[in-house]
């Protein structure tokens, strides 16, 4: 199924672009985020397994179990500290 995928802030950066589309086999938030870092393997990966990440799923925050569907949303941020 193809997904829209968004990345925030220093994951923008470390990826190279702000958005793509991309054709997945993941039922999960947590899948399709392994499946991107394996498809790009790189010593620190802003994706990688013990990086704090948030995640949300057409536009509303999620745990990595959340289902994808058709055509969803799913964008990446950092965590963001301020006050």
């Amino acid at each position: 199924m193809q997904v829209h995928i968004k990345y925030f802030a220093s994951i923008r950066e470390a990826m190279g672009c702000g958005s793509e589309a991309w054709d997945t086999s993941a039922t999960t938030l947590g899948e399709l985020r392994q499946a991107l870092v394996a498809r790009d393997v790189r010593d620190e990966h802003p994706l990688a397994a013990g990086r704090a990440v948030r995640i949300a799923l057409d536009q509303l925050m999620c745990e990595e179990d959340a289902l994808l569907t058709p055509g969803c949303e799913v964008a990446f941020f950092p965590p963001v500290t301020g006050g």
